[in-house]
């Protein structure tokens, strides 16, 4: 039997399958359209949900149930010691929540060990690379949980979003106020700092919203990440939504070229993130790393 298994969602960025060749067990997070329970790189694509998105479906997200966190512990303790789970921030999901209380209770409780990390895409991602280091490392699950914890709040993101229509459907921002944004072009960055998304500026055209959120990583990490980056232990990363490759690229381009010191993670935004933000959405950030 081996020590100890590493378990996340699909909010990191990783798919089951993928989770599968890198010894890491993914939760498929749910999503509602039309109705219809579909579950996150098992049963839809992201191609299909953009598809669905753009011609209109009705989209909504929910939690894993009880019984699937539960059911997936029970498969892993048969060949694990130990689990540590890294749901994605309970600021944006009861996940996490419901996770701690089940892992409270026979026959997880000293098994189970979910860490509370506030964080999501790429720095939740992060994190469980850092975990399934330092289980190599010796650590055991509590160890695990415990360092993830204390380091949560070493990470920032922002995100523009392209599009005001899925702010609007989610009651984020009242139709009047998307109306006018659009006519004006207004392209919103939100922050996560954390645990909730919120606004941080609203800028004219998406080269100027990544202008905006590059400087406030920068700032980021010249003040309150300051001592992170003169231990080297930062990495930048950036995800996004289905956008113009082109466009892309010369984000992705001109990350390297402002950060040349730190290591670059990409990967997609999920489709919890995209049901809120809509294609074209664009995300940066800066978090501390182990390896």
């Amino acid at each position: 039997m081996s020590d100890i298994a590493i378990m996340t969602d699909s909010n990191c960025g990783i798919m089951p399958e993928e989770g599968r060749k890198l010894g890491i067990h993914v939760l498929p997070m749910p999503v509602i359209i039309d109705g219809r329970l579909y579950f996150e790189g098992i049963d839809i694509t992201a191609e299909e949900f953009y598809q669905k998105q753009s011609s209109g479906s009705e989209i909504t997200t929910s939690q894993p149930s009880p019984g699937d966190v539960s059911s997936m512990w029970d498969s892993l303790l048969k060949d694990y010691e130990q689990i540590i789970f890294i749901p994605m921030s309970s600021g944006l999901s009861n996940t996490c929540q419901t996770a701690l209380v089940l892992a409270e209770d026979e026959p997880y409780s000293g098994r189970v060990f979910v860490a509370d990390n506030h964080r999501i895409s790429v720095t939740q991602l992060q994190s469980v690379y850092d975990a399934k280091a330092l289980s190599a490392a010796g650590k055991s699950a509590g160890e695990i949980k415990n360092i993830l914890e204390k380091e949560a709040l070493d990470a920032s993101i922002y995100i523009a979003v392209d599009t005001l229509e899925y702010l609007k459907k989610g009651g984020r921002i009242t139709p009047a106020a998307a109306a006018v944004g659009t006519m004006l072009r207004l392209k919103p960055v939100l922050t996560i700092q954390g645990d909730k998304l919120d606004s941080y500026a609203k800028t004219r055209g998406m080269k100027s919203a990544f202008r905006t959120m590059l400087q406030a990583v920068k700032d980021d990490i010249s003040s309150r990440f300051s001592h992170l980056d003169q231990q080297g232990v930062l990495k930048v990363g950036i995800a996004n939504t289905p956008m113009n490759e082109d466009a892309l690229s010369a984000f992705r381009l001109e990350m390297q070229n402002n950060f040349p010191g730190m290591e670059l993670v990409y990967s997609p935004l999920t489709m919890s993130i995209g049901t809120h933000i809509g294609p074209g959405g664009l995300g940066i950030g800066t978090f501390r790393c182990h390896v």
